[in-house]
């Protein structure tokens, strides 16, 4: 295991090195085991501090995958139906024509909230019941379930809600329960506590990153305008924000996802059915004319599957999320969960996943999977 990690973190170093990036981390497993746990560069820029084992990052859209699991604990168990209406457990969602809004349109981005409420700002993201309201009040764009378009932050909100109203723990604590507790993982929160905020990567958006956003449609007095001097406020550290602001370390998620990649059991630990996998992972029927996101590949419910173009291309049974330039996900067939983080932010188109790309290549000739 300690040639392989070094293998990897020559590659980390390198993309540090060369100021491609600021601060990495990466894990995988490989039939359960942990076999790559390294990481390389800065956690904060200025003062030089180091990534370590402990540090933690905003995952961003990597949240959904974890929300997703939740949500199929509840449906294993029983307690939910995808199809249910969402106004079945929220009766206040069903305002402005969303009565019929089902748990598997919210999964798949078809609800028609892809906008995020109303004079969004720092204190609504980080007031939980206030942006729920606002979400309930909200009309949908089109007629919810027959146009798809990316839910950036009401995906995590209705879903977290839905799950608050069914179990009565906020999803917060739910992760910590049933899944960190259980799995022994230490590093993976909706919402951090004041003593974790020092084990926190600073963020850091790219050059050109705001006008970017900007010209993908969000408005310059939106917090998502500025993803790093957002997340880097420990105001939203610390508020429960599931569409976007999961906080974790690399193994954590990696160790996440190789339960999913195990049938649902590791270590002796069983958390979801093996059937339920697969339901979850099965492909979402995807009509091109009524889609307004662009996938690396198709969807499941609640998270993005492997096959086509792009990152995961070659590894089509795969399921999990991508962040921006991060990833985390299970590869069944070679029972092969990764994760890799990072703190340096970029959405342009040839660079997203240029970072991702070569250590996920790195990692599986490193592990003789490719």
């Amino acid at each position: 295991m300690k040639d392989i990690n070094n293998n990897v973190q020559k590659v980390l170093e390198e993309l540090v090195h060369a100021n491609n990036e600021i601060g990495l981390q990466v894990a995988a497993y490989l039939d359960g085991k942990l076999v790559i746990d390294t990481w390389a560069g800065f956690a904060d820029q200025v003062s030089r501090y180091s990534v370590d084992s402990e540090t933690l990052f905003t995952s961003f859209s990597i949240s959904k995958g974890i929300v997703a699991t939740c949500i199929h604990i509840l449906a294993d168990r029983g307690l939910l139906d995808y199809d249910d209406p969402i106004a079945r457990y929220w009766p206040e969602f069903a305002a402005c024509g969303k009565e019929k809004a089902t748990i598997r349109h919210a999964l798949t981005h078809r609800v028609g909230l892809p906008n995020d409420p109303p004079y969004m700002n720092i204190e609504l993201m980080s007031n939980w019941d206030a942006a729920c309201q606002k979400v309930a009040e909200m009309k949908p764009l089109w007629k919810p379930g027959t146009k798809i378009s990316y839910h950036p932050l009401t995906y995590g909100w209705i879903l977290g809600e839905v799950l608050r109203r069914i179990d009565g723990r906020p999803i917060s604590q739910f992760l910590q329960d049933e899944i960190c507790k259980p799995l022994g993982i230490k590093g993976m929160y909706f919402g951090i506590t004041q003593e974790k905020e020092r084990s926190v990567a600073t963020l850091k958006n790219a050059p050109g990153l705001k006008e970017a956003l900007v010209d993908f449609g969000i408005s310059v007095n939106n917090p998502m305008s500025d993803p790093a001097g957002t997340f880097n406020l420990p105001k939203i550290r610390h508020s429960i924000i599931p569409g976007a602001g999961l906080i974790a370390d690399a193994a954590s998620i990696a160790r996440h996802y190789a339960m999913l990649c195990s049938g649902g059991e590791l270590d002796g630990v069983k958390i979801l059915s093996k059937k339920q996998i697969i339901i979850a992972a099965t492909p979402e029927y995807e009509d091109p004319k009524k889609s307004e996101i662009r996938w690396w590949t198709a969807h499941g419910l609640g998270y993005t599957l492997g096959g086509g173009t792009g990152l995961r291309r070659g590894i089509p049974f795969s399921f999990g999320y991508e962040g921006i330039g991060t990833v985390g996900f299970a590869d069944p067939d070679r029972k092969f969960a990764f994760a890799i983080l990072k703190n340096l932010l970029d959405i342009s188109p040839k660079k997203e996943m240029i970072t991702a790309t070569r250590i996920l290549r790195t990692v599986e000739k490193a592990l003789r999977i490719i």
